[in-house]
């Protein structure tokens, strides 16, 4: 047998060994999409969903207490509505990164629309249910409007964090990461303490002493994935940094405003108290310039190791 027919008779056994990648049917993706979706309901829904306390309840609640939903609707919980939304997207989006070579376009689409039908479901269920409780009147419309706007920009929100993290290049995907890190934070708060009044101090001062910096560790290690050897990838870095810096600041700010009473009635005044929590939330050194410091520390250490790593095995490769 001659050299070129040994090779081909040897490139054609190889491919004969070779098995196709099996694609997963649509529908399995959707049930990756709703379940991931339900997972990131769990903090809230492990306190028994009970509606919280509502400033325009129309009737007081009877022995069986509020009414069960799916999303806590309060002007005091937009964070949390947030970071129930945002983190299941992410789950999602993370699952459709994981499984990309076996998802096919159809199947990644149905992934996203499996999470926000969840979410949807959820959105519609508890709107309907603060709705039928709040007296009829401009304040009560103008509440549940308010907290309906929170939840499908949340929505919107996290799709757009589920599609950058499925499927784009790994400097967009960090953009995904970096704001499904921010929401990490209120996310495990609420799951480890959904009570904190009735809390366990010692644990009530781990969680506030840690949770905080978990958003700067997970975009570090974001960006020490995704690496810096490309333009795109740089930039994605910058940004997810930006990001870091910025998001929390917006959500501190939002939460400020939507949570201060006094100036319920007063829009201006409501934007005034928002825009000046959000300058001094960006502008404070000390909160800002550590977290910042955490995330490229953890991002030089891991980009460092990925280094050693490939050199290493350049060596393996040619001493073989």
């Amino acid at each position: 047998m001659s050299t070129e027919t040994a090779s081909t008779a040897a490139l054609t056994d190889g491919r004969s060994h070779r098995r196709p990648v099996r694609r997963a049917p649509w529908w399995a993706a959707l049930l990756l999409g709703a379940a991931a979706a339900a997972l990131g309901l769990v903090p809230w829904l492990l306190t028994g969903g009970a509606l919280p306390l509502q400033n325009l309840w129309e009737t007081e609640p009877g022995p069986e207490g509020m009414p069960f939903v799916l999303l806590p609707f309060s002007q005091y919980a937009i964070v949390t509505i947030w970071a129930l939304v945002t983190v299941g997207a992410a789950i999602a989006g993370v699952v459709g990164r994981a499984l990309r070579p076996r998802l096919s376009r159809g199947a990644v689409a149905a992934l996203g629309t499996g999470a926000i039908s969840v979410q949807t479901a959820a959105v519609v269920q508890t709107s309907l249910v603060v709705d039928a409780g709040l007296p009829t009147g401009l304040l009560a419309s103008l509440y549940l409007a308010a907290l309906l706007g929170v939840a499908v920009l949340s929505i919107v929100g996290g799709a757009l964090v589920l599609g950058l993290v499925a499927g784009a290049a790994r400097g967009g995907a960090l953009l995904g990461f970096a704001a499904a890190a921010v929401a990490l934070a209120p996310w495990l708060s609420s799951l480890l303490l959904p009570q904190p009044a009735l809390a366990d101090q010692q644990l009530s001062t781990w969680v506030l002493a840690v949770v905080p910096w978990i958003p700067s560790v997970l975009v570090g290690a974001a960006i020490a994935w995704a690496g810096v050897r490309t333009a795109g990838r740089v930039v994605g870095a910058i940004l997810s940094l930006a990001l870091l810096w910025a998001l929390p600041a917006a959500v501190t700010a939002a939460q400020a405003a939507a949570g201060t009473r006094a100036y319920a009635r007063d829009p201006a005044a409501l934007v005034d108290l928002a825009i000046d929590v959000l300058q001094e939330a960006l502008l404070q050194p000390a909160v800002v310039v550590p977290r910042l410091v955490v995330a490229v520390v953890v991002a030089a250490v891991g980009l460092a190791a990925a280094a050693l790593v490939r050199r290493s095995r350049s060596r393996g490769a040619r001493r073989a």
